[in-house]
């Protein structure tokens, strides 16, 4: 049963409170909406994309490319650190590469591992994204959508979520 399908399927657990329950809707809720969030942004960001003219590059490249920034990293590491729903980051990576936004060399010690950075063309890519994002916050502030502490206030439960989650899974294995 997917997520959706649970929100709009009433619990028949009689043993859960109401409160419980209500605190389950809500979660369910939250979960729904960090998805639906998470599209919203890879649409956005291909949306300014197309506006600009830019069409060889996906969102998910555009966001890989903003991750990695000025840092040389690995496949590993982009995995671990960002959030590309749906998408094959190698695959992704190879496309960078192929078209000339990332360098990438194998490591010396492990030539299992390869090590990737923006080219300059990459970095031009990861500017438009990042002036994408500081607009965005502007407009968050200015039009009052969101303050500073709101912010943190989100991002530290998201935080806080996270570090449950990840429990979890170490809990697991």
């Amino acid at each position: 049963m997917t997520l959706h399908a649970k929100l709009n399927t009433k619990t028949d657990d009689s043993t859960m409170s109401p409160a419980n329950a209500a605190f389950m809707a809500t979660y369910l809720d939250s979960l729904l909406l960090v998805e639906r969030l998470h599209r919203l942004l890879l649409d956005v960001i291909k949306d300014e994309f197309e506006r600009m003219g830019v069409l060889e590059i996906n969102p998910v490249q555009a966001l890989l490319l903003f991750n990695v920034g000025e840092n040389e990293v690995t496949a590993g590491e982009l995995k671990s650190r960002g959030y590309y729903q749906g998408s094959n980051v190698s695959y992704n990576l190879k496309k960078l590469v192929d078209n000339g936004y990332m360098h990438h060399e194998r490591s010396e010690i492990d030539r299992r591992s390869v090590r990737v950075r923006l080219t300059q063309k990459g970095r031009e890519i990861r500017q438009i994204v990042s002036t994408l994002f500081a607009t965005h916050a502007e407009g968050l502030l200015s039009r009052g959508v969101v303050d500073q502490q709101g912010i943190e206030d989100i991002t530290g439960s998201l935080r806080r979520v996270e570090r449950y989650w990840t429990e979890q899974i170490r809990y697991i294995y």
